[in-house]
């Protein structure tokens, strides 16, 4: 099983999650992360470190979310690792809830 970035990380890029991943797992986009499946521990210390609440196990995401687990395996396999805290994005506070953000996604 593995965790899955979903949503709401569109357009906020929290990295927080980051810096706890024991086993370096997260790549980043222009303005999204994504976690490999294949290298995810399912250690579960990501979660609880999203402050938009968009990271999510495997067998928990929600069902209008579901494209995500093939979302971050795709993207995982060319972005690059990223393995310390850079930032969030200037306006990630306005854009934490907004629903519908999947148009937004940079590749």
């Amino acid at each position: 099983m593995t965790f899955v970035v979903a949503e709401n990380c569109i357009n906020c890029k929290y990295v927080d999650c980051v810096e706890v991943c024991p086993v370096d797992c997260f790549y980043e986009g222009p303005n999204f992360l994504v976690i490999h499946p294949d290298e995810c521990i399912d250690c579960a210390l990501c979660e609880p470190e999203c402050p938009a609440n968009a990271i999510f196990s495997e067998d928990e995401l929600p069902d209008d979310q579901q494209q995500f687990l093939q979302l971050n395996a795709e993207l995982a396999e060319t972005w690059p690792n990223i393995t310390e805290n850079t930032g969030s994005l200037p306006d990630a506070e306005e854009w934490d809830g907004v629903e519908g953000k999947i148009e937004y996604l940079k590749r």
